[in-house]
């Protein structure tokens, strides 16, 4: 458990975030002093079926802890950079926020602005640095607090702290693990950086990696290749974006998956291919290389269920194929 220090802190803090992993942070702030002047976050946005407008992670906790919350459609506007300045801040905390600062803002608070960011720096700079490494099978990755820079995750590094990727992990749990972490190392560091202690380690640009957004194209499930790969992919799109195929010409997204590995002497399969059904478990599928198990899965407009339940409910038979676009 996060141990937070009593000792005073005495800095005005403006918090930039917007998605859930950077909630673990703003709690561990505010559990610390109430000291966030204000905290700046992404307007809401139209979600779900109906298009209702629904406010970010970051704007409920805020309005949870009485927070202000700022959430300007660009933070260059200069409607926006005044109210920054009126808030005189010390440090600008910056997790997950979605947008570029500009000058005006890295320079407004006398201790800087700071980030924390998903990866171990330089690797894995940009948007998705926690799915990418999963899906480049990575065996470890951590979270970096860095001062900001105009390069995208291109800052000096302060301290970084580490985590293995395990077997199981999906993009949500390695999320809420490296969230936890982030918390931890900004808390630890906060003394120093009101004592301007803080160091500055420049990055090696020679080791950087990137690891932009996710596009649409890759989310759908390419069966010829290998086992490894696709479940690697369906961990780190799992569960929000998800990977998806099509089944008998519907829209299916893949929520978990296993490389089977046990020896298999029938029907090779074409990739896609369902080769033979395990009643409690689910389908195992033909690949480009290996076996898959399918686990979880989503069909459009069910509910999440076991592969399974899946099975029993759609009466799937082996010889079946994913990735069709209509019947066959």
């Amino acid at each position: 458990m996060l141990r937070l220090s009593s000792e005073s802190i005495p800095v005005r803090m403006l918090f930039f975030g917007t998605s859930t992993f950077a909630l673990p942070v703003l709690r561990a702030l505010f559990s610390l002093r109430e000291n966030i002047v204000g905290v700046v976050t992404q307007p809401d946005r139209p979600a779900g079926r109906g298009g209702r407008l629904t406010p970010p992670p970051v704007k409920e906790l805020a309005v949870e802890l009485g927070l202000p919350v700022l959430q300007p459609e660009s933070c260059r506007a200069p409607e926006f950079l005044q109210a920054a300045r009126e808030l005189a801040p010390d440090l600008n905390v910056v997790v997950a926020y979605g947008q570029f600062l500009p000058d005006a803002l890295l320079s407004l608070p006398r201790f800087g602005s700071v980030n924390l960011h998903g990866s171990l720096l330089p690797k894995y700079r940009g948007a998705a640095p926690i799915q990418r490494a999963i899906m480049a099978g990575e065996e470890r990755t951590g979270v970096c607090l860095m001062w900001m820079a105009r390069e995208m995750d291109a800052g000096d590094l302060i301290d970084c702290s580490a985590t293995p990727i395990l077997p199981e992990d999906n993009a949500a749990v390695l999320s809420a693990r490296l969230s936890a972490l982030a918390a931890e190392l900004l808390i630890a560091w906060l003394p120093a950086l009101e004592r301007g202690e803080a160091p500055h380690v420049p990055q090696d640009p020679s080791r950087a990696t990137f690891a932009p957004a996710i596009r649409k194209e890759e989310r759908e499930i390419d069966w010829s290749l290998s086992a490894e790969v696709i479940e690697r992919r369906i961990r780190a799109l799992a569960p929000e974006q998800a990977a998806v195929t099509t089944f008998r010409g519907q829209p299916l997204k893949i929520l978990a998956a296993r490389v089977h590995e046990i020896i298999y002497t029938g029907h090779a399969g074409e990739p896609g291919e369902i080769v033979e059904i395990i009643l409690n478990d689910g389908p195992i599928v033909a690949v480009g290389s290996g076996l898959l198990l399918l686990l979880a899965l989503h069909p459009a407009g069910k509910r999440p269920m076991s592969a399974a339940d899946f099975m029993r409910g759609y009466h799937v038979a082996a010889g079946e194929r994913f990735g069709d676009s209509a019947d066959k």
